[in-house]
């Protein structure tokens, strides 16, 4: 054993005795912890977000999708993703769309929240968050379309309305559980007002 050993071991005693022997602790890490891969660090679970994706693009309980997995594990990643994609069809050449968007994503929700939690409803803001950020899929659908029936003036307006109808009940059909039965409608409105406006941001109306 070295000089420097033996310091150590001294000077750990001396700690030790006095109370303060953590600090010579050394926190030891498997090399396992360095390999993750970063998906996982970040918590991102790709097969669980496209499962939401199919959910929220079928909406309708006879295909047989668990929908409430999307209210009972919210996850913030997926919404982002949705949300990043209408904007990029929004942008029209200009970037700050982005920005404004997700300020009205995470707004709208908390907005959508706070009118749950007022009419009684069992529900949390990540979860808010995340069922209107998926539900923008339909409108992101809408924007691809869009371009396609521009010619006909009375086209494009029935499939904007579609895509919001499309978008609000996928949304409506998540948010409102048993507490909410009988009050859905008041819940309905307002989602179906916010991606209309959602809609505005990309039309420019």
């Amino acid at each position: 054993m070295g000089p420097t050993s033996k310091a150590s071991g001294h000077v750990a005693d001396f700690l030790n005795k006095r109370g303060f022997g953590w600090l010579m602790e050394v926190q030891e890490t498997s090399d396992e912890e360095y390999q993750k891969p970063l998906l996982e660090e970040l918590d991102v679970d790709l097969t669980d977000i496209y499962y939401k994706i199919r959910c929220v693009l079928f909406p309708f309980p006879f295909l047989g999708f668990k929908k409430k997995i999307i209210r009972d594990n919210p996850d913030f990643w997926g919404p982002l993703l949705v949300v990043l994609i209408f904007s990029a069809f929004s942008l029209y050449g200009q970037l700050q769309v982005i920005s404004w968007i997700i300020t009205v994503w995470i707004i709208g929700s908390l907005v959508i929240f706070l009118l749950a939690r007022v009419l009684g409803g069992e529900v949390n803001y990540s979860t808010c968050l995340g069922i209107i950020g998926y539900s923008l899929l339909p409108l992101a659908v809408t924007a691809t379309v869009i371009p396609v029936v521009r010619f006909s003036r009375y086209l494009t307006l029935a499939v904007e309305v579609l895509g919001v109808i499309w978008a609000s009940y996928s949304a409506g059909s998540l948010l409102v559980d048993e507490d909410l039965s009988k009050k859905r409608l008041l819940l309905f409105y307002p989602t179906f007002l916010l991606y209309i406006y959602f809609l505005s941001l990309y039309t420019g109306a």
